[in-house]
């Protein structure tokens, strides 16, 4: 890509995103995921992996066609863990970092006719002390290897239920106002090398142990934004706008450039 865009990708530092980064980490800020989405709306990065609600609630992106972070079953690391049943909650305490997660838990919650409070939350060490917390990425696979009382209901297996499709996470969204010329081929470009090196990825990384980083990276998450994924969003779009009076906008996507 050369020095010109040296700095101007934004990603997350979530086990998920490593294969879609492979050979242009230096290239690359890693950012929690609001403060990454601020950083690209505010036009500081020409390029981020950010939530799909991101891109659906700010008409200022295109998607790189043919990369996602999406599930189609079972994600592991989205997921309401909770002590009572479901009907029974209140209150359901939401990690903010991912505006995907919380407003696919509206969706879901609006689907059973469930209306609990939802209030932010980023006290993860006192999450085993709630009655019920939304996690995600990370923080959200620790809390299932520590100790805990709760019940899981994973996101990804309830939006599969209720749909039968993949539920898209993140996607590459571009700046449509700053499209450095290959930056789309190399993503693209990033993802391919990533997935030639999953094995060496899931043997190398620190986080967690290699049974779960193979289980989460081969079975849970998949990097394919084919016709099935994007039925996905365009079933997402449909959904949002029935729990969201904000303007939901059609995605766009575009293929590498």
């Amino acid at each position: 890509m050369g020095g010109t865009i040296v700095k101007r990708i934004g990603s997350v530092p979530y086990l998920n995103s490593v294969p879609l980064t492979c050979g242009i980490e230096a290239e690359t800020e890693f950012l929690p995921p609001s403060r990454l989405a601020k950083r690209l709306r505010a036009g500081e990065l020409a390029a981020g992996l950010v939530s799909i609600t991101e891109v659906l609630f700010n008409d200022l992106y295109d998607i790189l066609d043919g990369v996602a972070v999406a599930s189609d079953g079972p994600v592991k690391s989205v997921f309401v863990a909770h002590k009572k049943p479901l009907e029974q909650v209140g209150v359901i305490h939401c990690d903010t970092a991912s505006l995907s997660s919380v407003n696919l838990l509206k969706v879901i919650l609006a689907k059973r006719g469930l209306s609990p409070r939802l209030e932010p939350f980023g006290d993860y060490d006192h999450a085993a002390g709630r009655d019920a917390v939304m996690l995600i990425g990370n923080p959200g696979l620790d809390f299932l290897r520590s100790p805990h009382t709760h019940k899981i209901f994973d996101l990804g297996q309830a939006w599969r239920e209720d749909t039968g499709l993949p539920f898209v996470f993140a996607v590459w969204a571009i700046r449509r106002d700053q499209r450095p010329p290959g930056l789309g081929q190399a993503l693209l470009q990033a993802k391919r090398d990533g997935l030639a090196k999953l094995d060496e990825i899931i043997a190398t990384r620190h986080e967690f142990d290699a049974g779960l980083r193979a289980a989460y990276l081969r079975e849970h998450i998949h990097f394919d934004l084919g016709d099935r994924e994007k039925q996905g969003i365009a079933r997402f779009v449909e959904c949002l706008r029935s729990v969201t009076a904000e303007t939901v906008h059609e995605p766009r996507y575009i293929a590498g450039f």
